[in-house]
């Protein structure tokens, strides 16, 4: 998806206005050459967990416009990013996640409590 039909010109995001008034510090940029993908980005942080943290807030405005933009509910959206999230990474998609079985006692336990 273009924003324009010239395709020499690279259709950039404009810059958020909190970054035009207060500045701040660009850490991510990707875009679409050619059918490739193309990041810049710098390290960051100190610990790499907090990118952790900053991908999973960009997956979830990604998903508020999808959901805004089209049919699609936020919780659809997250689950299809989760799983090809964990696919690339070349990991198995986390199943959904159950309640933990209820622990019963031993049936030894459960005679003698029914005998007195």
């Amino acid at each position: 998806m273009r924003d324009t039909d010239d395709p020499r010109i690279y259709a950039a995001l404009a810059l958020p206005i909190a970054a035009i008034e207060n500045g701040g510090l660009e850490i991510l940029r990707a875009g679409i050459v050619d059918d490739e993908l193309h990041v810049g980005a710098r390290r960051a942080f100190k610990d790499p967990k907090q990118w952790g943290e900053v991908l999973a807030d960009i997956a979830r405005r990604i998903a508020k416009l999808y959901a805004d933009e089209t049919t699609r509910s936020e919780q659809d959206v997250i689950a299809a990013m989760r799983t090809a999230f964990a696919v690339q990474l070349g990991a198995h998609a986390a199943p959904p996640r159950r309640k933990p079985a209820r622990k019963t006692a031993p049936r030894r336990a459960v005679r003698k409590a029914k005998r007195r």
